[in-house]
């Protein structure tokens, strides 16, 4: 043997005693959002106390990791242990028994203390399928210089009568200031997350017991009416376009009077750096019409593992660390206290540190509290989920219905046509799914 080989077989067999047992790797597949991204610049707090486990990441766009991790656990493919899932896909996904239910993470992750309404949309059958990472409401966001000087007063609690009033005093087109700004880009998650949540407050669904469509119904009417008076008398051209990143901006440079979106919104909207308004910004509940349902949605980003994983317990770690009391902890000390995740455990809210951080907390908790996405309509619902209806078919059907009201906000079709057309859209898909004859 030579001096060489010696040498390299004793490096060898040294190398080999000082490394650790081989590390169990879970593959990650998230969102490229700021708090996903933060996210996996802290988990060295993880690796340090888990030394076993190894952490690959997949970082996606939206729409590319909604594709790709359906795609995935559907057939069972195995490519990731852990999946940052929304609100939609957990009823579904647990329902076809794709996920791992998470009902025994540890006693101090302390389960009891996440908020009611987030939890229950990701419990099935009285199991947690999906740990929260992050969640949402919506709420109205308005100017309070322009509501003083329409001498009104938000109540914490509006009316759509109200909004309607105040829309009409505080709307001034000659200085490009609109009393209101609304989502009328079309898309399951655009328009008809809002119209959908407004819809639920005016006493309509979009299905009754045995699944017959309701866009026929007078409080689908009333819905798209209201909406479209709001919006045409007292909201920005090309309203049609608008989501959410246009209504913020529209907001920010003071050119709405109110704006009825996610609750996330606030830190943005209330943030020097960015907004021209900052320092005159108010938030009250999402509207109702007296019927017992605010027009307000709710979202999580979650945590949750396929059933194909054989990881399970290494995942159930990551997840317990990820969404735990302690990670929310953990931010606050590298990050500050307003770059906490919010809208998952009731203890941040009861936080002084948090509540004088974000001065948005208790609206945006109340707004939250006040969604139920198990009865998210004033009359029956064969469904759950509040600004949409979880079941497969919702995506095509959503974004389809969204198009004719976008359609009619773009006055290219008539409020009573684009309700038509939702009513057949919706029937036929329905019909060819098997759940109507």
């Amino acid at each position: 043997m030579t001096v060489f080989v010696r040498a390299l077989l004793g490096a060898t067999a040294l190398t080999l005693a000082v490394s650790p047992a081989l590390a169990e790797k879970l593959t990650i597949a998230t969102v490229n959002n700021g708090d996903m991204i933060r996210m996996q610049k802290l988990t060295d707090d993880f690796t340090a106390k888990n030394p076993d486990i190894e952490l690959e990441w997949v970082t996606l766009e939206e729409n590319v990791l909604r594709q790709r991790v359906t795609t995935d656990i559907a057939t069972n493919g195995g490519q990731y242990d852990i999946m940052t899932i929304g609100t939609y896909e957990v009823p579904i996904w647990a329902k076809q028994g794709w996920l791992v239910d998470l009902n025994d993470l540890p006693a101090s992750y302390d389960i009891d203390d996440l908020l009611p309404a987030i939890r229950g949309g990701l419990t099935v059958d009285g199991k947690l399928y999906a740990a929260p990472f992050y969640g949402e409401s919506s709420m109205v966001m308005y100017r309070t210089d322009l509501m003083k000087k329409a001498n009104l007063e938000m109540p914490d609690a509006p009316t759509w009568d109200f909004i309607k009033q105040a829309a009409a005093a505080m709307t001034d087109k000659n200085n490009e200031v609109y009393g209101i700004c609304l989502r009328g880009k079309a898309g399951w998650g655009e328009n008809m997350a809002f119209l959908t949540a407004m819809s639920n407050s005016y006493g309509a669904r979009w299905f009754d017991m045995d699944w017959k469509p309701q866009f026929d119904s007078e409080a689908w009417k009333a819905t798209l009416t209201d909406y479209l008076d709001l919006m045409n008398n007292y909201g920005p051209p090309g309203a049609s376009n608008n989501g959410f990143n246009e209504n913020l901006s529209l907001f920010q440079t003071g050119k709405c009077g109110m704006w009825i979106d996610a609750t996330v919104a606030a830190s943005f909207v209330t943030n020097p750096k960015d907004s021209t308004v900052a320092d005159k910004v108010g938030f009250a509940l999402a509207p109702d019409k007296g019927l017992g349902k605010r027009g307000n949605w709710l979202w999580a980003w979650s945590l949750g593992i396929p059933a194909g994983s054989q990881k399970v317990d290494a995942a159930k770690k990551f997840i317990a660390w990820a969404t735990s009391k302690d990670y929310l902890k953990l931010v606050a000390d590298k990050e500050g206290w307003a770059n906490v995740p919010p809208g998952t455990r009731t203890s941040l809210y009861e936080n002084p540190k948090y509540q004088e951080a974000a001065p948005f907390a208790k609206m945006t908790l109340e707004s939250i509290n006040a969604a139920d996405p198990q009865h998210p309509t004033v009359d029956e619902v064969p469904y759950v989920g509040v600004q949409f209806v979880a079941i497969p078919e919702f995506q095509g059907i959503g974004t389809a219905v969204g198009q004719q009201f976008s359609a009619a906000l773009a006055g290219t079709v008539t409020a009573d046509q684009a309700l038509k057309n939702a009513q057949m859209i919706t029937e036929r898909t329905m019909m060819k799914a098997g759940y109507i004859k």
